[in-house]
């Protein structure tokens, strides 16, 4: 029988030093990120409302998701390979550093009063071609950093600072704005300035080795090829992209607050922690107990829950006006009950939503051979942006058209309604049992691991 000696057990990722950077680079940067962008959505609005209508102001504010996923859409191609061919570290050092200044420069232009909509606009293209680089090139760096055995834990705990900074951020961002908007831009380039830093402490580590054998081209061409082969790849990203697309509620956020709940930015700031509650609690959970069994099943039952969240949350304030009950007195105060009920639903929508993704993250990084990890994320990274930047967008239409009302509600119907079918179109997803990727995947050739 093999002693300990032998067969150590894996060490555990947070006590390696190059991933303790390169974890609060990324918790930090995604944090500030995300805050940023509800603080954007809320300017727009509100510039836009002294000029337009609820439905045009909408529009307007869709129209914020589309100029930051029509660069990323454009350089996927180019970002993957790059990732792949690049000191992952430096791709990160240089997005990171526009989207300090990026951030500075409209903090200076709200304290100022000189702020407007092709200000905002630009932010938002200078925002979504930093993401389109830095997405992919922090995936695949996650799995160099660490031992093979360790890498299980190693993405989960990656994913949980990803989804939790991705989830928790609007919430800061909302609270924060409430508070001064100066107070709001401070810390957003204060913790993208932390984000840089860190970055600069992780050590050299190897890059997988060049394939100088093919074509550039043919290398792209490769990535996506890899994840329309691997069908339980190809179905945990599309899922997502589809499932998000439509139920992307949280572009309307500033709407709900200011024109239906009536609760203003502080009210904001709590509707937007609801999702950060949700994915922060389930986090919390999955780094005590993670996930072994079962995962595709309990991937597809997060996306039902996540749609049935959304689908309250849209109908909230149609059930409280049916039952003519839209205040509660509790204890010696008064509650808005659509505000109640909005905010429960969009914690239940943000717990599933970490199931999802962590599912998801772990099953593609796992399934990804180390060399193509760059491209197979830069693919990822499009449907994710897809889903939430292009989501923004057909929130924003569909509440042009339908009311922000029905936006929601026909986003929560249709995730419902795309899981069911992705269910039964892709069984692999079903049949996931564990996130063990098959034996013929090299998953880590190369590791560069940093002694704590």
């Amino acid at each position: 029988m093999p002693s300990p000696i032998d067969h150590p057990p894996p060490v555990h990722p947070l006590k390696i030093a190059n991933f303790r950077a390169y974890w609060l680079s990324r918790f930090a940067g995604t944090i500030a990120i995300s805050a940023q962008a509800i603080i954007i959505g809320w300017q727009v609005y509100g510039i836009a409302r002294e000029t337009m209508d609820i439905r045009e102001s909408a529009f307007m504010l869709g129209m914020i998701g589309l100029v930051q996923f029509v660069p990323l859409f454009l350089l996927t191609p180019v970002v993957g390979l790059v990732a792949d061919s690049v000191d992952r570290r430096w791709i990160v050092r240089g997005t990171t550093s526009l989207l300090v200044v990026n951030a500075a420069f409209l903090g200076i232009l709200t304290w100022s009063g000189n702020l407007s909509l092709p200000f905002l606009f630009g932010a938002a293209v200078l925002i979504g071609i930093a993401r389109a680089f830095s997405g992919p090139a922090y995936s695949a760096l996650a799995p160099n950093l660490v031992p093979k055995e360790s890498l299980p834990t190693a993405i989960a705990i990656s994913s949980i600072a990803w989804q939790f900074g991705t989830v928790a951020g609007p919430s800061i961002g909302g609270l924060l704005y409430a508070i001064h908007p100066d107070v709001a831009y401070g810390v957003i380039s204060a913790l993208l300035a932390l984000a840089l830093g860190t970055m600069f402490l992780i050590g050299k580590v190897p890059q997988p080795a060049a394939q100088r054998d093919r074509h550039p081209l043919q290398r792209i061409l490769d990535g996506f090829s890899y994840v329309r082969r691997n069908r339980l790849v190809l179905a945990t990203i599309t899922l997502d992209l589809f499932a998000v697309l439509l139920a992307g509620a949280t572009a309307l956020l500033p709407i709900y607050a200011r024109d239906i709940l009536h609760v203003g930015a502080s009210g904001l700031g709590f509707l937007a922690a609801g999702m950060g509650i949700g994915a922060g609690t389930t986090a919390i959970w999955f780094s005590f107990r993670p996930m072994t069994s079962n995962v595709g099943v309990k991937m597809l039952a997060a996306v039902v829950i996540f749609g049935l969240g959304i689908l309250t949350f849209g109908v909230a304030t149609r059930v409280t006006d049916l039952l003519g009950i839209t205040r509660l007195a509790v204890g010696g105060g008064v509650i808005q009950l659509d505000f109640v009920i909005s905010l429960i639903a969009l914690i239940v929508a943000g717990g599933a939503d970490m199931v999802s993704v962590y599912v998801r993250t772990s099953l593609i990084q796992l399934h990804t051979p180390d060399t193509m990890r760059g491209r197979v994320s830069a693919v990822s990274q499009l449907t994710i942006s897809a889903s939430n930047e292009l989501g923004e967008a057909e929130s924003g239409l569909m509440a042009s058209l339908l009311g922000p009302v029905g936006a929601v509600m026909f986003g929560g119907i249709g995730a419902i309604a795309i899981t069911l079918l992705w269910a039964r179109l892709f069984p692999e997803l079903r049949r996931a049992r564990t996130f063990d990727p098959p034996e013929t995947i090299d998953i880590a050739p190369q590791h560069g691991v940093a002694q704590p």
